[in-house]
């Protein structure tokens, strides 16, 4: 007699791995490699020591392609103060990420979670979602939906999140 074993779902596995793997507001980043877009494979890891603004994205989504030349403009402002911005897109084909990036003339790092590894650590159940992290790798603030990074309520959130005049590097 053969037993019919019923297997999970990918959505109730990935359903799983969100809710018992999303970091909170408070916790500390885990470290993760980051298979580069238009650039090199990092790690979450590198940027450990500068505060980072971690952009969640995907090239469907019209409210991620409405806020990335905010982002684009925001890490290219200079002051005294540095942090890093970086996308990932949450895309299944890096090809139509790739794309995107071309078209919006993308010059800061992104790269694709094609694992859903990154998706789920940072709790991306809706997009876009930026994460800001501070220079010690703590996750401080978590903003779901588009903005205008660059504006003035953005920059005022930013430091209030980093704890100082805020500024950014590539």
């Amino acid at each position: 007699m053969l037993a019919f074993v019923a297997l999970p779902t990918r959505a109730q596995v990935q359903a799983a791995a969100k809710a018992t793997a999303e970091l909170k507001v408070g916790q500390l980043l885990t470290d993760a490699a980051m298979l580069g877009l238009n650039g090199p494979t990092r790690h979450l890891s590198d940027f450990r020591g500068k505060a980072l603004i971690i952009n969640v994205w995907a090239s469907w989504c019209g409210p991620c392609r409405q806020e990335m030349a905010s982002l684009e403009r925001l890490a290219w402002q200079e002051t005294s103060e540095s942090f890093v911005v970086i996308g990932i897109s949450t895309d299944d084909s890096a090809a139509l990420a790739r794309q995107l990036l071309r078209q919006t003339n993308a010059t800061i790092s992104h790269f694709i979670d094609s694992k859903l590894q990154l998706e789920t650590m940072l709790g991306a159940s809706r997009l876009p979602l930026t994460v800001l992290v501070n220079a010690n790798g703590q996750i401080v603030d978590k903003v779901y939906g588009a903005q205008q990074w660059d504006g003035p309520e953005a920059r005022a959130r930013i430091g209030r999140a980093f704890g100082r005049q805020s500024s950014a590097s590539r």
